[in-house]
């Protein structure tokens, strides 16, 4: 039990190492220059976790509303499993026949009824959007097969978001990414206030402790019943 309980520790304490070196890595490459996704084509090994700007369209019509997810970072007195959704959006790109898919930010769900949406602000010209590209927005655990819907009349509500699918149902010449919109100070009733790259590691310390702590108690209860099994042994010699 000792030998198990410190492997757990210790796999703890790398687990957090590989988020922190993860967190510095993506830090590095959101530092340097941003990148215009009117200049492209990109691939997403090129741009993957680079800062972006895009300017073009927004497609509103073509919304998808990702449900299930939690609030970013919990305002105060906010229960951190608050429930929303992220807002995908396609942007055309001006100047190009492509389309950039916009993760926009978090909006709150409606408790009394999951299918009221909330009410967000899009703007109808031409817009500059600025991020970080990721390959997608997060995935949640969803039941079925994940097809998106075939009705793109309206906005939708999923699960998840397959970059892929959407663009062989709209038949979109679409970046192989997305981009997640950071806040510049734009009051559309989103939220972007992203959680830090480096969320998790203390949950990653505390496991850690909990299970050295565990591996202590075992040990102190091995040597303490060994100790009085001996003292018992060596009194009943002596009689």
């Amino acid at each position: 039990m000792v030998a198990l309980s410190c492997g757990a520790g210790v796999w703890q304490l790398s687990r957090a190492s590989s988020k922190i070196a993860l967190a510095a890595n993506l830090l590095a490459r959101q530092q340097m220059p941003i990148l215009s996704a009117n200049a492209g084509p990109w691939t997403l090994e090129e741009v993957g976790e680079r800062r972006m700007i895009a300017r073009g369209q927004f497609i509103s019509e073509g919304a998808i509303w990702l449900d299930n997810r939690p609030r970013p970072i919990p305002a105060a007195g906010t229960a951190s499993s608050q429930a929303g959704f992220y807002l995908m959006m396609p942007l055309r790109l001006e100047g190009r026949d492509e389309v950039l898919w916009i993760n926009r930010g978090w909006a709150p769900r409606n408790n009394e009824n999951r299918e009221t949406l909330p009410p967000v602000k899009t703007p109808a010209g031409i817009v500059n959007v600025e991020g970080i590209v990721f390959a997608h927005p997060g995935k949640v655990y969803e039941l079925g097969d994940g097809k998106p819907s075939g009705d793109v009349g309206k906005p939708k509500i999923e699960q998840n978001f397959n970059l892929t699918a959407e663009g062989n149902l709209r038949g979109w010449n679409q970046a192989p990414f997305i981009l997640r919109e950071e806040n510049m100070g734009i009051e559309d009733g989103l939220l972007r206030e992203w959680s830090p790259l480096t969320s998790g590691v203390d949950r990653h310390y505390a496991y850690a402790f909990q299970w050295f702590a565990l591996a202590t108690c075992g040990f102190l209860f091995w040597l303490i019943t060994g100790l009085r099994q001996y003292w018992r042994q060596d009194v009943k010699d002596r009689a």
